[in-house]
């Protein structure tokens, strides 16, 4: 039953990230996309990646954007990820 619900809740996260997705529709060219929807699609990139082989629709990046805003998001999403990068560091005793 434990795996189920854990089955259950992977895919319910699934479908909200896949929601908002560039390309998806959200964004167009009178409601562009700005830094906070940057760097939501920086976290969920990877995910896009493997959705868009599937659905040509979804992109990795939203064409559709403000330009420099919407790209420091991305790429400081792209970069840092959930906080990854400190996650693995050791601290010095």
């Amino acid at each position: 039953m434990r795996r189920f619900l854990i089955f259950l809740i992977m895919l319910l996260a699934l479908f909200v990230l896949t929601s908002c997705m560039a390309g998806s529709g959200r964004s167009t060219p009178e409601f562009k996309a700005g830094f906070f929807i940057g760097i939501w699609h920086g976290w969920i990139a990877p995910i896009a990646l493997i959705v868009s082989i599937f659905d040509s629709s979804i992109k990795i990046y939203e064409v559709n954007n403000t330009g420099f805003w919407y790209e420091l998001g991305f790429y400081m999403a792209i970069i840092s990820g959930f906080g990854g990068i400190s996650l693995f560091r050791k601290k010095k005793s």
